[in-house]
């Protein structure tokens, strides 16, 4: 028989109890129960890749879809283009292929037979190339090496691309990263990249989604055909969100290859003058930089940071893609560090910082491979994938200049702090900038700001809960001063696990002062072995040592540390000085991919080649206000 029990209410007022509320519960055991959700997963990704939807890596050789790059990320054993069997030693957790929207997939569908496509004669010709003899093939991929004739293809192709087709492309693209997203375990995150270049001047930018297909695939991307322009490429971004609901950011890269052009002061590159409308718009799409790629570090560069001994990393600055020679009037307006300095002044002057980004790094890899380690390097595009000739064949050439493959550098990845590994996760950290660049070693980095933090902070278990409940982290603005005397710096560091010890790491300081003048500082704020290097009489911390064997390509980890971490006080703090903080982290020295190749394909290289490199990380900026 069924028996109903009568409710705690009904109960006791059968029974002519008083009915009084239960108390409320004492605090859990457990120390997470009423923990804020606040980023705790290190997410390791590449947000620039090229397959064979970009024209030029398809033009390169790249035979590598969208399909074969997500797999090969996800840490699948794949095939070069040109043969080679490679895997990553560790799978990334998330990706995005960022196919050039210039004729995006164009080519792929020209070689696939696209009955449309080829009622064009010119059309038609490429395919029975691409399907011909060797020597046919080579004569089509050398049109891809003349920079006048692969912009002439680009504009051919881009007339064969009707407005229907480009959304039919970009939604077939969408589909494969579809089949490909795992939310908690790998994410596939839709975008593209917007490839102006005006008159050579390097102003890319990366087309970031944080949707789905279904409202990505609303509109096709923008082309640089369509518009040069960085402010046209906001409205159309501005209008994506107005129609579909859905959000989108992007993320410039290479200002060292822009001339001038990535970061203005006065006017904009559309010429138009600089002033708060367009320092809010920029802020607002552009929350991140890409600061470190292959083609060059855009942290600094030795003539604007003189006084910073590891300023001068894989530098490129020889001229623009049209072989347009660099000048040092130039450089301010190419580097990260100099930009961020113009945001505050800027911010003086028209009352909002157009400069105000987070820093990522990413690879711009044009082989639909993901691999920026030293040891499993293959390169820009798949004409310098590994060989005994590569580090002199050249990768890009134009009048009067040219690069070759040993200046091609390694590097890089964005990490990202997240809550979880899905689109919306990732994107929004990228939006508040809880993100940082690594030259290709997977260094876990935490940074916190605030007003409070007590040098015992560096040792506590639960750091990163703590910098949470007492600061805000990287990317953040400081908040209101009250009675302290200066902001701290609660910042921690630990080796890849594959990887080198620490050597170091430092804090870069930016500021303005009441004049509207710009200045930097790079302090040493804790270093391995610390007893054994005192701080010598300019305050530098003397070299940590060098155990690479150039010959064997090795080194050992008997020098540096595994961990380092410490409470920074900033000892020449003016409350009236609007500044910007970072950390950078450097490890012990290592071989360089060159070393690498030397080793393996027993090949001598010319003493200007480097063979070591110090891989480092860069947090994204802190900033103070007055």
């Amino acid at each position: 028989m069924s028996r109903i029990l009568p409710s705690m209410l009904l109960l006791s007022t059968l029974l002519g109890a008083t009915h009084t509320p239960v108390a409320a519960p004492e605090p859990s055991y457990s120390p997470h129960a009423a923990a804020s959700a606040s980023p705790s997963r290190l997410l390791w990704g590449d947000t620039h890749l090229h397959t064979s939807f970009s024209t030029d890596a398809f033009g390169f050789g790249v035979r590598l879809d969208p399909d074969t790059a997500y797999r090969f990320a996800m840490g699948e054993v794949v095939t070069s283009s040109w043969g080679q069997r490679v895997r990553l030693a560790r799978p990334l957790d998330f990706m995005v292929i960022a196919d050039h929207a210039e004729s995006l997939g164009i080519m792929q569908r020209v070689q696939d037979g696209d009955g449309a496509l080829l009622r064009d004669d010119a059309a038609a010709n490429w395919n029975r190339m691409l399907h011909g003899t060797p020597a046919q093939q080579a004569e089509f991929s050398a049109y891809f090496h003349d920079g006048q004739q692969r912009r002439a293809i680009f504009r051919k192709l881009t007339e064969l691309a009707s407005p229907d087709l480009q959304l039919d492309i970009w939604r077939e693209l969408l589909s494969i990263s579809e089949r490909h997203n795992r939310p908690g375990q790998f994410t596939a995150l839709h975008g593209y990249e917007w490839t102006a270049a005006p008159q050579g001047n390097n102003l890319h930018r990366v087309v970031l989604f944080r949707d789905g297909e279904e409202r990505a695939g609303q509109m096709a991307p923008l082309t640089a055909f369509d518009s040069d322009r960085p402010e046209d490429l906001w409205a159309h971004m501005a209008a994506y969100e107005k129609s579909t609901g859905g959000r989108v950011l992007a993320i410039p890269h290479n200002g060292n290859l822009s001339n001038g052009l990535m970061f203005p002061a006065e006017t904009t590159d559309s010429g138009a003058a600089l002033d708060a409308d367009y320092a809010r718009l920029r802020s607002r799409w552009e929350p991140v930089y890409e600061v470190t790629q292959m083609k060059g570090d855009g942290e600094t560069h030795p003539l604007l940071s003189p006084d910073d001994e590891f300023a001068d990393y894989e530098t490129w600055d020889a001229a623009n893609f049209f072989g347009t020679p660099k000048t040092p009037a130039m450089l301010p307006h190419e580097y990260a560090r100099a930009a961020l300095k113009l945001g505050l002044q800027l911010q003086r002057q028209v009352g909002a910082n157009p400069y105000q980004f987070g820093l990522i790094g990413s690879t711009d890899s044009h082989t639909g491979l993901s691999t920026p380690a030293e040891d499993n390097f293959f390169g820009k595009h798949s004409g310098v994938e590994p060989a005994p000739e590569r580090w002199k064949t050249p990768v890009g050439k134009a009048k009067d200049w040219q690069v070759l493959g040993w200046e091609q550098t390694a590097s890089g990845y964005a990490a990202v702090w997240a809550t979880a590994n899905t689109r919306e996760a990732i994107w929004d950290a990228l939006q508040r900038r809880e993100v940082y660049a690594t030259t290709g070693s997977r260094i876990s980095v935490r940074l916190f700001g605030g007003w409070s933090f007590a040098a015992r902070d560096a040792a506590r278990a639960d750091l990163a809960a703590h910098g949470y409940e007492v600061g805000v982290p990287m990317g953040a603005v400081l908040p209101p001063r009250g009675d302290a005397a200066a902001p701290s710096f609660l910042v921690a560091a630990a080796r890849d696990p594959l990887g080198a010890n620490l050597d170091r790491i430092q804090m870069v300081k930016g500021w303005v002062d009441t004049q509207g003048r710009a200045h930097e500082m790079v302090y040493d704020v804790v270093w391995s072995q610390g007893d054994s290097r005192p701080r010598d009489a300019r305050g530098k911390v003397p070299a940590v040592g060098n155990t690479v064997d150039v010959a064997a390509a090795t080194w050992d980890n008997s020098i540096g540390a595994a961990e380092l971490a410490t409470v920074w006080r900033d000892p020449q703090f003016d409350p009236q000085q609007p500044a910007f903080y970072y950390a950078r982290v450097l490890e012990i020295p290592t071989p360089r991919w060159t070393a690498y190749d030397a080793a393996r394909y027993r090949v001598n290289m010319p003493q200007e080649v480097p063979m070591i490199t110090v891989e480092r990380a860069y947090t994204s900026p802190l900033w103070y206000r007055p």
